[in-house]
Order: C-alpha cells, then structure tokens, then sequence
C-alpha cells in the first residue's frame, strides 16, 4: 500500500521530467529558452554550494516568518473583539470589507514610498495578503456554537474563560485551522511577488535578477525551490496541526 501510494505521488513529477527531458534533448526548444533538468540541477547545486541560494532563502524564510506571524495575531484579535463587541463590528465591517477587496499588491507603490524597499514593505503586504483567510475564518468559527452549548454554559455558571476553553474554542477549531492553512498559502504568493517588484533579496529578487541577466536555469532554479519550500512547509504545518489537534480534540482530528 505505501508503495502504490508512493507511485501516486511521484508519477506525475516524473511524467513531467521525462517530457522536459525528452523535449530538450531532442532540440525542439532552444536550450537558451528551456535548459535541460541536467543544467538546472548543476545550477542549483552551484547556487546551493556559494551560498547563494541559502542567502535567498533565508530573506524569504525570515519574511515569511514575521509577517504570517504578525497577520495571524492580529486576525485573531480583531476576530475575537468583533465577535464580542457588536458595536465594534457594525463600525468595522465597512473599512474591512473594502480592505478586503483591495489587493494588496496593489498598494505596493505607496508602501514602498512609505517604508522603502526593504522588509518592511514585504512584510506589509504578507500581513495584507494573508489577513483576511484567518479573520474570515476565525469569526465563522466562533459564530458555530449551538445555542444549546451556549445554555450549558450558562446552566453551569461557567466563567467566560471557562466558556472558552470549553466550548467556543473547540467549535471554531476547525475554522481557524482552515483559514491558518489558507492565509499561509497567501502569504508565501504574497511574499514572492512582492519580491518580484520591491526587494534587493529573496527568492522573488533571486528570479527577477536572473530573468534580467537570461539565465533562464536560474530562474527555473528559483521557481523549483519555491514550490517545494512552500509544499514542506504546508506539510509541516498540516502535520504540527493533526497531532496539536490529536492531543487536544482527539474528536475533531478524527
């Protein structure tokens, strides 16, 4: 059964490098336009061994880090103030319905003329981009506790902490999770094109400075570690997330 599964999984990259490979050798496109999977990995173990790519990554990885990290606090601040204080809600739902409709890539030139082209402003727009799945998420969460669990609640003269830790949290669990999953996603595109337009590195700069010097092996390089870099860290999150949930709500991991 692992076996088969295995074949599942990698029948479909396989498939692909051998087209590339047959493609290439066979001259039907330029080399110049489409190297080889041969030229592409001596490139990346090139860039591997000067350091170059570790650098890349680390921008990226550091980005990534502190803006997912920053939205994904304060999604669930305002989340939880919205959901308790409905004069709150009515006052801001209008400004984040329009912030939500906005993409943020958009207002990349005002942040850069605001913080420069630096973290900051790829930080911003990883806080923008990737808001509003973990708010949305967070609050249709809080919003599925059956009123008879609200009643149990109150029957037990529960503290509202106590409520909480019981009974609301668990019900939004599977929402949050989602939206975590989902904002994750956003931000990591967020973040490489960001790096496309306003950066001096990351993996985003790394393929706009190749496609600038035609170096189109490096610029495969770089698509390449992007979408396994972002696939292992979606896996690490979804594995840290079903044993968190294993330890905590068996129930809802089943």
């Amino acid at each position: 059964m692992a076996g088969m599964r295995m074949i599942k999984i990698f029948f479909l990259p396989l498939l692909l490098l051998v087209v590339w490979q047959g493609v290439t050798a066979t001259g039907m496109v330029s080399p110049y336009l489409l190297p080889g999977p041969g030229r592409v990995l001596e490139t990346g173990l090139y860039m591997a061994g000067n350091g170059t790519l570790a650098g890349h990554m680390a921008a990226s990885l550091f980005r990534i880090a502190a803006g997912f990290g920053l939205s994904v606090a304060l999604a669930f601040l305002t989340a939880a103030a919205l959901y308790r204080w409905k004069w709150l809600d009515d006052i801001c739902q209008g400004s984040l319905s329009f912030m939500r409709m906005t993409p943020p890539l958009a207002l990349t030139p005002l942040l850069i003329l605001w913080l420069g082209i630096g973290d900051a402003t790829q930080i911003a727009i990883i806080v923008l981009a990737s808001f509003f799945p973990v708010y949305l998420n967070t609050r249709d969460g809080l919003s599925r506790l059956d009123a008879s669990f609200r009643e149990l609640a109150a029957s037990l003269h529960l503290s509202r902490t106590r409520t909480v830790l019981y009974f609301l949290l668990p019900a939004a669990t599977p929402s949050i999770i989602t939206g975590l999953r989902l904002s994750f996603g956003y931000s990591w595109r967020a973040l490489i094109a960001a790096e496309l337009i306003s950066a001096s590195s990351g993996l985003g700069y790394m393929i706009m400075d190749a496609e600038q010097m035609q170096r189109a092996d490096e610029v495969i390089v770089g698509i390449l570690v992007i979408g396994l870099l972002g696939w292992a860290l979606d896996a690490a999150f979804s594995t840290v997330a079903s044993a968190l949930l294993k330890r905590r709500f068996p129930e809802l991991a089943a």
